[in-house]
C-alpha cells in the first residue's frame, strides 16, 4: 500500500505500521520503547505524530492506504519531546553523556533539541550490577521500557528478566532480582542490543573510546552461522554484535559468539612456528619449520609411499582452505588419505541423507521453522549446543507449534515438550522404527506422494510389523502411549520438521538412525514438496557441512564427487595437472590403526585436538607415538601438539578471509576483522608454503581463487564466488550458475538419487556397541554445554570460565544415594578404556544409570573413557553409548 510521509510517497506492505513506512521514507523518529524485533508497545510516547488529523503512536498505529504522515506536526512533536523531558527528569545527568551510537535516548534528545529537562523532582540513585562478566546494569539509566523483558522473552525465550516496581521505581531486574550472574540469564546479550539508554551494556562499550572500524564475519562457533558485526578499537576488538537483518540469526546471538571472543588475545597464542629438538619444542623461523616438513613428508613418501602420510583437515577451517586441503594431498602427496572431524559426528547424515535423498544436506532452510506446525527434535540440545536454532525452535512452541523432542536426558526443550521420549541411549531406530509402525498403522501418510516419488515402501511396511508399539518401548525404555502421542502428532501436522543431532549420527548404527529417521519425513511427504519443512541435521562445528562439502574427505571430490569415477578423476586432474589417486584413502580411525600397525608413518593435522576431541584417547595417542613425523596447525597449544614434531601457529576465523558453509547449506563470507598475532598465518597460507617447499604449485594464490576453482570443477557449486557473496549474501547450495539462485529447498524437482525417488530404508534395531554389565554398570552420554565449545580451546580463555569454571558428572540423586554420593562430591568414572576424575552433579534430568558429560576440559578426560566402537557405514564413533563404572572419590 502506499504512504505518503510528508510530501514522499512510499509502498509498505499489508500489516505495516506507521513507524514502518517512516523508515521505508528514510527519515528519523524516535521510538524509545520500539524494537523492530520486538511485539510493539506504544508506551514511550516518543514516537507521536499526525495521521490524517489524529496524533498517533507511529509505532502501533497500523499504516492504511493513501494515509498523511506529518512528522512536523507542531502538537505532536510538542508532546513527544515533552514525554523525552520527563523521561530525562529522573536520570542522573551522565544519562545525556553516554555517546550518541550507543544511545537512542541521546538521539532522541538531538533530534528534539533537549539539552535538559523542563520538569523537576528526584533523579535515580540505584547503583550498578556488575556480576555478570559480560551484561553489566547502570539501574539509574534505566527508563523502564521494557525493551529488554520482551527481548528475552519473544526473541531468546528464557523470561529471565522482568520489570518490578511501580512508577518511579521501576528497574529491570534479573531472575529474583539477586546478582544479575546468579539469574536464568544465558548471556545472549539481546538485552544489551536493545537497550535505548545504555542502562544495560557490556565490558566493550563501557570504554568512552569510539569504535574505529566494523567488519561483518560470520561466527565462528557453532554451525548455525550467525552474521556478526565485529567492532575494532585500536586494533584490538571491542565488542561483537549480532548483524540486524542476517538472514540466519536475525540480529540474535549466543554468548559464545556475542561476546567470546577474548581467547584472539589469550596470552598463550600460538605467535611463532615450534619444531621439536631433543625431545622438546623450541621456537624457530618460519623458512626452518617449513623445510623441515617438506623434507620429511617426501622423505617419507619416497620411501613407504604416499599412503604412509595422513592429513586430518579442519572444520574449523574455511571452505579455501580445506578445498586447499585436499588439492594438496591428492596432488603433492598423491594419495586420497585425508579426512576431517565431520567423520566423528555427521558422517551418517552425509551417508544416510545421500542414501534417502541423493544429496548429503539438510532438505530446508532454517526459516522453514517459522511455519512448521510439530517439531521432531532428535537427539539435539539446541538451547545449550547452537542457542539461535533453540531461540527459534522455542519461538515456534510458544506460538502454538507442537514439539515431540527424544533424547535420554530432560533437556531445556524436553521440558517443553508436548511429549518426551526418553529413550535410552542406542534405541533409536527402534523408536523410529517403532513411530514409523504408527504412522502406516493409523494410515498418517502421504499416498500420493509415496507412489509417485518414492521406492522401498512395501520393504519398511513389511519390517515395521515386528516394532508395534509395546515392542518398541520396551526396547527404549518409553511408553507406549508416549510413542502413540508422538506419532499422532507428528502424523497429523500440515508442516511437520524434523531437527536432530549427535545423539541420532554417533552411534554404533548411526546411519540407520539417520535412514529411518528419514523413512518418517518420507511417509508424510514431508521433503521435496512445496510447503514442506524437511529435515534440518545441526552441525557441531561451523564449517563441519563445509569442510565435507570441499572433499575433505577421503571417497569423494569436492560436491562429493567419488574418487572411483574415472570421469570425476579426469576433470579434476586436467584442471590440476595430476593424476587423481582412484583408490579411496583412510578415514580418521583407520588412520589410527594404521600408524599403530606401522603403515602410516606421518599424521599432519590440520587445526583439530584429536588427542582431546577423538574417542579412546589412549589409542590416538599410541597413534602419534608410532608415526615419524606428527605437524600440527592450532591457534593454541593442544593436546595434540604435545605429541607433534612440528607446531604452527594459525590465524583463528577472526583473523582470515573465506567463506563457511553453515547447517542449512549456506554459503557465507567470512572476513578479516583484526591481523593474527606475532607472525601466525591462515591454514591457506601454511598449506601453500608446504606444498611451494615440495616443489609443487597448487595454484589458487587466494581464497576467492580457490572458491572459484572449485566452483568451476562442481556442478552444485557452480554459481557460487565471493564477488556475488559479496554482492548479495549467502546462498544456498545447489548453486548451479552464476545467473540462478541457490536451492534453499530441495528435491522440489526431482530427488538425486539414481532412479529420481526417495528411498525408504528397512533397517532393523541392532543393539549398541557397548551395554551395561554388572562391572559397568551405567552409561555414559557425552555432549556440549552451553557456554563452552567443543574442545574448550577458545572459550575457556575467555570470561566464560567464570560462568562454568569446570565440567561435572550428572548423576541422577537415587544412583548417587546407591553409591553414596552427595552433591559436589569427586568421583571415578572408569570404563573399559580409561579414566577420569569429576564432580558429581546430582540432577533428575539424566535417567537412572546414564550419567552425563561434555568434553570442554582437558583435566576432565571424557574422551578417555570413550569407546572405540564406530558406526560400520561411516566409521563415525559411538559417543553417546559407553558403559561406566561410578566410584566415589578421586
Amino acid at each position: 500500500m502506499r504512504v505518503f510521509i510528508g510530501e514522499s510517497a512510499v509502498d509498505v506492505p499489508e500489516g505495516a505500521s506507521l513507524l514502518d513506512a517512516v523508515h521505508a521514507a528514510n527519515r528519523e523518529l524516535p521510538a524509545l520503547c520500539h524494537d523492530e524485533r520486538l511485539s510493539p508497545r506504544g508506551s514511550c510516547r516518543t514516537c507521536l505524530v499526525r495521521a490524517d488529523g489524529r496524533v498517533v503512536a507511529a509505532c502501533t498505529a497500523s499504516a492504511t492506504e493513501g494515509v498523511r504522515v506529518n512528522l512536523d506536526d507542531p502538537a505532536a512533536r510538542q508532546a513527544a519531546k515533552g514525554a523525552v523531558e520527563l523521561i530525562v527528569s529522573e536520570l542522573p545527568a551522565r544519562a545525556l553523556d553516554v555517546p550518541p551510537e550507543r544511545s537512542e535516548l541521546v538521539r532522541a534528545c538531538t533530534h528534539f533539541g533537549i539539552t535538559g529537562s523542563s520538569f523537576s523532582g528526584a533523579t535515580h540513585d540505584r547503583g550498578v550490577d556488575h556480576s555478570h562478566p559480560y551484561v553489566k546494569l547502570d539501574r539509574d539509566l534505566c527508563i523502564a521500557c521494557g525493551r529488554c523483558v520482551a527481548m528475552c522473552a519473544e526473541v531468546q525465550g528464557t523470561f529471565a528478566l522482568d520489570l518490578t516496581g511501580r512508577g518511579f521505581d521501576a528497574v529491570v531486574t534479573a531472575g529474583d532480582g539477586g546478582p544479575w550472574v546468579s539469574s536464568p540469564c544465558v548471556g545472549c546479550g539481546g538485552c544489551v542490543d536493545s537497550c535505548p539508554t545504555g542502562a544495560l551494556s557490556e565490558p566493550g562499550l563501557l570504554d568512552p573510546r569510539p569504535t574505529t572500524a566494523t567488519t561483518a564475519t560470520t561466527c565462528g562457533y557453532c554451525g548455525v552461522g550467525c552474521t556478526l558485526d565485529v567492532h575494532v578499537r585500536d586494533g584490538e576488538i571491542a565488542a561483537i554484535t549480532p548483524a540486524r537483518g542476517a538472514p540466519v540469526n536475525r540480529g540474535h546471538a549466543c554468548i559464545k559468539g556475542r561476546f567470546a571472543h577474548a581467547f584472539h588475545r589469550a596470552d598463550d597464542r600460538l605467535t611463532t612456528p615450534l619444531v621439536r629438538r631433543d625431545g622438546h619444542l623450541v621456537e624457530t623461523t618460519w623458512d626452518d619449520a617449513i623445510a623441515t616438513i617438506a623434507d620429511r613428508l617426501s622423505s617419507t613418501r619416497q620411501q613407504h609411499g604416499p599412503d604412509a602420510i595422513a592429513v586430518i583437515s579442519s572444520a574449523r577451517a574455511t571452505n579455501e582452505e580445506n578445498y586447499l586441503a585436499q588439492k594438496f594431498v591428492r596432488t603433492a602427496i598423491g594419495t586420497n588419505n585425508i579426512d576431517n572431524c565431520s567423520r566423528l559426528c555427521h558422517a551418517p547424515s552425509a551417508a544416510g541423507l545421500t542414501a534417502s535423498f541423493g544429496l548429503a544436506g539438510g532438505t530446508n532452510p532454517l526459516d522453514d521453522l517459522d511455519r512448521t506446525d510439530c517439531i521432531l527434535l532428535a537427539g539435539a540440545n539446541p538451547t545449550e549446543a547452537h542457542p539461535v536454532v533453540g531461540a527459534r525452535i522455542k519461538q515456534r512452541v510458544l506460538s502454538g507449534a507442537r514439539l515431540v523432542v527424544v533424547d535420554p536426558r530432560r533437556t531445556e526443550l524436553a521440558a517443553l515438550a508436548d511429549v518426551h521420549l526418553q529413550a535410552s541411549p542406542g534405541s533409536n531406530v527402534a523408536v523410529f522404527n517403532g513411530l514409523a509402525h504408527l504412522l502406516i498403522d493409523e494410515d498418517l501418510l502421504d499416498h500420493d506422494f509415496l507412489d509417485q516419488r518414492t521406492t522401498g515402501f512395501a520393504e519398511l511396511a513389511a519390517l515395521v510389523q515386528d516394532y508395534p508399539p509395546d515392542v518398541a518401548a520396551e526396547i527404549a525404555a518409553v511408553r507406549a502411549a508416549d510413542l502413540i502421542s508422538a506419532a499422532r502428532l507428528f502424523g497429523r501436522a500440515h508442516h511437520p520438521v524434523i531437527v536432530y543431532g549427535l545423539g541420532i549420527t554417533e552411534h554404533a548404527h548411526g546411519t540407520d538412525g539417520v535412514r529411518t529417521l528419514a523413512n518418517l519425513a518420507i511417509l508424510r511427504g514431508a521433503v521435496g514438496t512445496p510447503g514442506c519443512c524437511g529435515i534440518l541435521p545441526l552441525r557441531g562445528q561451523n564449517n563441519v557441512q563445509g569442510a565435507s562439502d570441499m572433499g575433505a574427505l577421503p571417497d569423494v571430490l569436492p560436491g562429493y564427487q567419488p574418487v572411483t569415477d574415472p570421469a570425476v578423476r579426469n576433470r579434476f586432474a586436467a584442471l590440476w595437472g595430476r593424476a587423481v589417486p582412484e583408490r579411496p584413502g583412510l578415514r580418521i580411525p583407520q588412520m589410527f590403526d594404521a600408524a599403530i600397525a606401522g603403515e602410516v608413518r606421518a599424521i599432519h593435522v590440520i587445526g583439530e585436538d584429536i588427542v582431546q576431541s577423538d574417542p579412546n584417547a589412549t589409542h590416538v595417542r599410541a597413534a602419534l607415538r608410532s608415526c615419524d613425523l606428527v605437524v600440527c596447525h592450532d591457534v593454541f597449544p593442544s593436546r595434540t601438539a604435545e605429541h607433534a614434531d612440528v607446531v604452527l601457529p594459525a590465524a583463528s576465523f577472526l583473523e582470515k578471509d573465506g567463506t563457511f558453509v553453515n547447517f542449512d547449506r549456506r554459503f557465507q563470507r567470512v572476513r578479516p576483522a583484526v591481523a593474527p598475532p606475532g607472525s601466525a598465518t591462515s591454514d591457506f597460507d601454511i598449506l601453500h608454503r608446504i606444498a611451494n617447499a615440495m616443489g609443487i604449485d597448487l595454484g589458487c594464490r587466494t581464497p576467492s581463487a580457490a572458491l572459484a576453482e572449485c566452483a568451476s570443477l562442481t556442478p552444485v557449486f557452480a554459481g557460487v564466488s565471493h564477488q556475488r557473496l559479496d554482492a548479495e549474501g549467502p546462498l544456498h547450495w545447489p548453486c548451479r550458475a552464476p545467473d540462478r539462485p541457490g536451492e534453499a529447498v530441495l528435491h522440489l524437482d526431482g530427488f538425486a538419487t539414481p532412479d529420481g525417488r526417495a528411498a525408504l530404508a528397512a533397517r532393523p534395531y541392532l543393539p549398541p556397541g557397548e551395554q551395561p554389565d554388572g562391572e559397568f554398570p551405567h552409561l555414559l552420554i557425552t555432549g556440549r554445554r552451553l557456554v563452552h565449545y567443543n574442545t574448550g580451546s577458545m572459550t575457556r580463555r575467555t570470561p566464560n570460565t567464570e560462568l562454568l569454571p569446570a565440567e561435572t558428572l550428572e548423576l541422577h540423586p537415587a544412583d548417587a544415594a546407591h553409591l553414596r554420593v552427595v552433591d559436589g562430591a569427586n568421583v571415578t568414572v572408569t570404563s573399559r578404556w580409561g579414566r577420569a576424575t569429576l564432580t558429581a552433579r546430582l540432577t533428575r534430568d539424566v535417567a537412572p544409570g546414564q550419567v552425563f558429560a561434555a568434553f570442554h576440559f582437558p583435566d576432565a578426560a571424557i574422551n578417555d573413557l570413550t569407546s572405540p566402537h564406530t558406526d560400520a557405514a561411516t566409521g563415525c564413533p559411538e559417543y553417546k553409548v559407553t558403559a561406566v563404572r561410578i566410584s566415589p572419590g578421586p
